[in-house]
């Protein structure tokens, strides 16, 4: 490993634990200007008070909203969107050399499989690896089957999580974001077959901190190496407080109960 990808893992992930909380604030192509970021820098605000251990984001919000906040949490460059109108299309809207001149500890690109457009994004994906590896970058993937060619209800079987995540590793992903399953033994199959790092992605926003906290502590105990949340974070009453709650569970192996008090849920 390069010295300068190095550096930036042990930015990226807590010391103490191993592990990595981020709150992805890249939402608003793919999903519109939804509740919860509509006033980006209140929002950014709130999230970097309580420190996850990085903020993925799009450039632009980087160059305008976060630079009051520069060293005090890392941020991970997503140099890739969907759309509303073309959800299983991830396109190129950010590049490497943006994230080194940015300042970027990370660099992440979304990723479709069993859809039409499978081929063409997993070659999008891996020039991207070996771009990001050139310049000491660790690279993140938040990679989905939610393509056209299965149905939707199967988005989360076991067999496509961890066909994605697999997919992910072997274009040379260091950490991949994907599904979680639904429950601790499937999820231990997804990660057992995954030679990278595995996070979980947050997804829609869920019934209640509970099933947020309950998702996060199965999949911790299972191997995952940390989560990546959005609306299940900067939708809540208090981020900051939930942001905490989820450092009890990822960082010090704490219960959902912890962190159910935490939050003040």
């Amino acid at each position: 490993m390069f010295l300068g990808k190095e550096v930036r893992f042990r930015r990226l992930f807590n010391q103490q634990s191993g592990n990595i909380l981020v709150i992805a604030l890249d939402h608003a192509v793919g999903w519109g200007v939804i509740a919860g970021i509509e006033d980006i820098h209140a929002t950014m605000e709130k999230i970097v008070e309580a420190k996850p251990d990085a903020i993925t984001m799009l450039k632009g919000t980087a160059e305008q909203v976060f630079r009051p906040y520069v060293g005090l949490v890392p941020f991970i460059l997503k140099t890739t969107t969907f759309s509303p109108y073309q959800p299983a299309y991830d396109t190129v809207v950010g590049f490497v050399d943006e994230a080194v001149r940015l300042g970027a500890d990370a660099v992440a690109m979304g990723c479709t499989v069993c859809g039409d457009h499978q081929a063409e994004l997993l070659h999008q994906l891996g020039q991207f690896t070996q771009q990001a590896a050139l310049a000491g970058l660790p690279t993140v993937t938040h990679i989905y089957p939610k393509g056209n060619l299965i149905k939707k209800e199967d988005w989360y079987k076991e067999e496509y999580v961890k066909y994605a995540a697999r997919a992910g590793a072997e274009m040379g992903v260091d950490i991949i974001k994907t599904f979680y399953t639904g429950d601790p033994e499937s999820y231990a199959r997804v990660v057992q077959a995954t030679p990278a790092k595995v996070v979980v992605s947050g997804g829609p926003k869920l019934p209640s901190l509970r099933d947020v906290f309950q998702m996060t502590y199965d999949a911790m105990r299972v191997g995952a190496r940390g989560v990546t949340y959005g609306r299940n974070v900067w939708q809540a009453e208090n981020p900051a407080a939930v942001v905490r709650a989820l450092k009890h569970i990822i960082h010090e192996g704490g219960t959902v109960g912890g962190a159910l008090e935490i939050a003040g849920a």
